[in-house]
């Protein structure tokens, strides 16, 4: 029977042990700012210190388009990311973080009035949740409900990752967008590890394998998921090394979205998308993921299921994807002679 670190654990850790993200023994719940687009960086910049000296991430899971949007923070901590996803989310957006740990909540709820007068918004746009990720249902979350759920470094905590995701596919609304950044690993932890306090504190005895979350999310009806980027985890403090310095560990930030018309292979139907360029803060590039950089007026062929993430979501207003499902010519890039779009 593999050995488990209890969620009292956890909360110690977060909430007693580390004091701040200078506390940290790793880079693996160190954020960067590579990569921020220029509305992330500008919120960025009204956040309080305190909310920021406390904020335990590794990425930034904050994709755009959120204007009116119902956003979920899944682990939220001191509420950095839900203030930030706030502000882009506008007047008519609405964003619910949740966390488990109260001293992390504590410093988001003390300071919510303060916050939301710095952003110029209304504190009921916010609202926090004292509560586990893997049951949005007992504080009142209801079934596609949510139109996007972002999370920082945080699922990889969970006792129960495969609840975690049954929720979010649950909560989210069809065509709903999950984006978040958490620490992978290229190999299974060793089980032996999972209790130990640091190790799981630092994100590190939690990380899943990438080809188990694969199979999780296919589990889940979600047969085909984006990396949006990824950087390698270099674990430098001897005593975590000694211990855990066999498994290579990285920070990916990942997209999946709640499409039914998914396949778990990508299938040629001789579809083309042509990104129009606007999508603030893109305006001569979109990135949906590593593979597929979308430049503004290009027509560029597609996969049947990047066709159908560009055309049943959020995103549709901003892409012209001409051709359907009706004739099938294989594998994409499979057929003699087809060069596949930059990228492939």
């Amino acid at each position: 029977m593999e050995a488990t670190l209890s969620k009292d654990a956890v909360k110690t850790y977060y909430g007693q042990t580390l004091t701040s993200n200078k506390d940290l023994k790793t880079s693996a719940c160190a954020c960067t700012n590579e990569g921020l687009t220029p509305s992330v960086k500008t919120a960025l910049a009204d956040i309080h210190d305190e909310i920021m000296t406390r904020f335990y991430g590794c990425g930034s899971p904050i994709p755009p388009l959120l204007d009116g949007c119902t956003i979920l923070d899944l682990g939220c901590g001191t509420g950095r990311d839900v203030y930030v996803a706030a502000k882009l989310a506008g007047p008519a957006g609405r964003v619910i973080g949740v966390d488990m740990t109260e001293a992390q909540l504590e410093v988001a709820m003390r300071l919510k009035h303060e916050q939301m007068a710095t952003l110029a918004l209304a504190p009921d746009q916010v609202e926090f949740h004292l509560g586990h990720m893997e049951d949005l249902k007992s504080i009142g979350i209801e079934d596609n409900s949510v139109d996007v759920v972002m999370s920082n470094c945080v699922i990889n905590l969970s006792p129960d990752k495969g609840k975690v995701f049954e929720e979010i596919f649950r909560v989210l609304k069809p065509g709903g967008e999950l984006i978040f950044s958490d620490v992978f690993s290229g190999r299974r932890v060793p089980p032996h590890l999972f209790a130990d306090p640091v190790l799981h504190g630092e994100c590190l005895a939690g990380a899943l394998y990438r080809e188990d979350f694969r199979r999780m999310l296919t589990a889940l009806g979600c047969p085909d998921y984006r990396v949006v980027n990824t950087r390698p985890l270099a674990v430098d403090d001897p005593e975590v090394a000694a211990l855990i310095g066999m498994v290579d560990f990285y920070s990916d930030t990942v997209r999946a979205f709640k499409i039914a018309s998914l396949e778990d292979r990508c299938e040629d139907y001789g579809q083309i998308a042509t990104y129009r360029g606007s999508i603030a803060d893109h305006p001569h590039t979109f990135a949906l993921d590593m593979q597929h950089r979308f430049i503004t007026g290009k027509p560029q062929l597609v996969c049947g299921n990047t066709a159908a993430m560009l055309q049943e979501t959020r995103y549709r207003a901003h892409f012209e994807v001409t051709g359907d499902r009706s004739q099938h010519f294989g594998l994409f890039g499979s057929e003699p002679g087809q060069t596949p779009p930059e990228g492939f």
